[in-house]
């Protein structure tokens, strides 16, 4: 399984994003661009110009026509896919970390982070069909219980029911996505240990999956309570901090993306190849290639051969 190195991006890599039909990738970087990639030979198709700070996260409607990007200069903005052009610009007072449109893209939900006097909340934005009559109003604005600790992540539960958020807390918390109200929350005792860093759904959202600080990744079946899940496969990686690379060995930064059957919990095989921390996982919705994205500014696309579908453990 050779690589496809892909460099586009000047900064460490944030987030990466394949569009429904798998055909496209996005990427998100400190560099303030995010890029589109095309999924099968890794060609940079373009790039999204227009944030003026780092760009933490990104998502693409299901019919691949707009981007949703969240940005630290306090902005979430839309934009036209095919031309790159900006439709509009959701105007913060505090950066913005996640966002996720809603399952028939009508609704955007999109975290912000605590800053100054403000603390760390979720907005629910509704998107018009057409960009004319497009607002910046919130739907609906939930606050962060824990005050000061920042949501990492926000997004939608089944049939747009619900809200799923994790963060600084190390809680995961559901919230009913019409009312607003706290509808379930993890326990301390048995949830992760330190800062939830990552959340992502199933493909049929009848599942998530959670990454943690404590070095553990925890699979949530609701209501009950960097990252990828494919079909019986998930995907994980990380390393040690960016701050310590340079005083250790490489091959003591665990700088490699491991692969665990979710059912049986055991692992089954690993890919190396990035010179810092993996920030972003992304499985392809067709799980036959997977996308990394490192602290090194790299984005390695990984097309899978034909052994790792006949693994048997």
């Amino acid at each position: 399984m050779r690589p496809i190195l892909m460099k586009g991006h000047e900064r460490p890599l944030t987030f990466l994003r394949y569009n429904r039909d798998g055909d496209m990738l996005f990427s998100c970087a400190k560099d303030h661009t995010p890029t589109l990639w095309y999924a099968d030979n890794g060609e940079r198709h373009g790039t999204y110009r227009g944030h003026n700070g780092a760009v933490w996260c990104c998502d693409v409607s299901r019919d691949s026509s707009r981007l949703i990007t969240g940005s630290a200069d306090q902005t979430a903005k839309l934009w036209d896919v095919k031309t790159g052009t900006q439709l509009f610009s959701f105007k913060f007072s505090s950066p913005a970390r996640s966002v996720d449109f809603s399952v028939g893209d009508k609704l955007a939900v999109i975290t912000t982070d605590p800053f100054m006097e403000r603390t760390s909340a979720i907005h629910v934005k509704r998107i018009a069909e057409d960009p004319q009559d497009q607002d910046g109003e919130s739907v609906l604005v939930l606050e962060n219980p824990e005050g000061r600790k920042r949501i990492n992540r926000a997004v939608w539960g089944p049939l747009n029911q619900t809200i799923v958020s994790g963060g600084e807390d190390a809680v995961l918390r559901i919230w009913d996505a019409e009312t607003g109200k706290l509808l379930k929350e993890t326990d301390k005792e048995v949830g992760h240990k330190q800062p939830i860093t990552s959340l992502c759904k199933s493909a049929d959202d009848s599942h998530f999956l959670t990454g943690s600080l404590d070095k553990t990744a925890k699979a949530c079946l609701p209501p009950l309570f960097s990252l990828s899940i494919s079909c019986f496969k998930v995907v994980i990686g990380g390393g040690q901090d960016a701050s310590a690379v340079t005083t250790t060995d490489h091959r003591a930064g665990n700088f490699e993306a491991k692969f665990y059957d979710k059912i049986l919990q055991e692992e089954i095989g690993g890919v190396k190849g990035h010179f810092g921390p993996i920030n972003a996982l992304a499985f392809n919705p067709d799980g036959r290639s997977f996308s990394s994205g490192g602290e090194d500014g790299y984005v390695r696309l990984h097309h899978f051969d034909s052994d790792y579908f006949n693994i048997k453990i």
